[in-house]
């Protein structure tokens, strides 16, 4: 029940190839708010209408996550992954065209999350299958890695090179980027049903636990951009920091990301239990203390580096949870995550904006604390037996001939 038998440097190069791809997907998805401006200017349309173009990415993948995920789940791996890198290709280079439409454009967007949407469901059971079941947490940290990087360094790096060029020329570098993937992975990945090896299924399948990761993604994640959406309000308004100020901070709050990526990244297979409930317990914390606190400059800017720290690690850990306890194929179950992940997100960015009113930037931090709060009290209810059983891994078996 090993890993797919393949040369060490052949399955090294596809992990860093689907890092890559997951840094291409995680900036396009994100890099038109740091062109927000630019965009709008050259398409003539409101910076609310580019603003739409992230908000109705993030709903795409979603609304389509787990349909896909099934309509696909009989494709080889190796021919899915370059199809939908192709798709990424493809649309940003679309994207980067002179003269370019608004509706082109979200034409293009659209397509892209798609291929997101997939992506996200068959990235971590690809990667993992490559090597023994004991190593699952620490790929999924690299994978994570690749993704965290988008916000630290491929978000600034692209509205950096859009100032100074254009705005399509970030576009058109993240084409080029989703290319070197494609063919790294369309050369390297061994062909084989999506059904083989022990990635497919849930290591210890249970149905229970599996809801229990599915209501923590969605608590947390919607705590937690209730407030996020509102950081730089609060900052100004709270925290009286100036502009040059509040880049520094997000700065510092994506490093303290991608920090808390790579120091939980190797301990999800030893402490499964603990890598999930220390990051959300840390982001609990962050959210009232900003909303106690958050008046205080030094306290403001520990706390938010503090909250970059538990967001990124603890989705992370959720993934890794899911491919322990998916009760059937773990690229459904993975698309289920997907799609509560994204739609915390958008609920957060509602709720957030419905509170703003009545309960001031402030009120965000409370009721986004008070909802961090929630899904760690689901994670903390006693572990029973679920009915799952071993129904995913008594599948592989019989598939594999065990």
């Amino acid at each position: 029940m090993g890993g797919v038998r393949t040369a060490p440097w052949h399955r090294a190069a596809v992990v860093a190839a689907l890092m890559l791809a997951a840094f291409t997907f995680n900036t396009t998805e994100n890099l038109p708010v740091g062109l927000l401006a630019l965009m709008a200017d050259d398409l003539r349309v409101s910076l609310p209408a580019v603003g739409a173009l992230v908000t109705g990415y993030g709903l795409t993948v979603a609304v389509v996550s787990l349909p896909l995920a099934h309509v696909t789940r009989s494709v080889p791996r190796r021919y899915l992954l370059t199809g939908l890198l192709g798709l990424l290709a493809a649309a940003s280079w679309v994207s980067a065209l002179g003269g370019v439409s608004y509706g082109t454009l979200l034409a293009a967007r659209v397509a892209t999350a798609l291929a997101q949407a997939v992506f996200w469901s068959v990235m971590g059971p690809v990667a993992v299958g490559l090597f023994p079941p004991e190593r699952r947490g620490r790929i999924i940290g690299l994978l994570s890695v690749g993704g965290s990087l988008a916000t630290v360094a491929g978000v600034p790096a692209g509205t950096w090179l859009g100032g100074h060029t254009d705005w399509r020329t970030p576009f058109a570098l993240l084409g080029v980027l989703a290319l070197a993937s494609l063919v790294t992975i369309g050369v390297l990945l061994p062909t084989s049903r999506p059904q083989d090896g022990h990635s497919a299924y849930g290591a210890a399948p249970d149905r229970r636990r599996f809801r229990v990761v599915l209501t923590v993604t969605a608590l947390s994640v919607t705590g937690a951009f209730t407030a996020f959406t509102y950081l730089v309000a609060f900052l100004d308004e709270v925290g009286g920091f100036g502009g040059d100020a509040v880049s520094a901070v997000l700065f510092a709050f994506g490093g303290a990301a991608l920090a808390g990526v790579m120091v939980t990244g190797p301990l999800l297979d030893r402490f499964p239990r603990a890598t999930l409930a220390v990051p959300v317990a840390a982001q609990a914390v962050a959210l009232l203390g900003l909303y106690a606190a958050g008046h205080v400059p030094a306290v403001s800017v520990a706390l938010i580096m503090l909250l970059g720290a538990a967001v990124a690690p603890a989705f992370m850990a959720t993934q890794t949870r899911v491919l322990q306890v998916a009760p059937g194929r773990t690229e459904t179950a993975l698309a289920a995550n997907s799609a509560a992940f994204n739609a915390g997100i958008a609920a957060g960015a509602l709720l957030g904006g419905a509170l703003l009113p009545a309960a001031g930037v402030r009120g965000t931090f409370l009721v986004g604390g008070l909802l961090t709060v929630g899904a760690l009290a689901v994670l903390s209810r006693p572990a029973r037996a679920g009915a799952g059983g071993r129904a995913g891994i008594g599948r592989y078996r019989a598939d594999a001939g065990l």
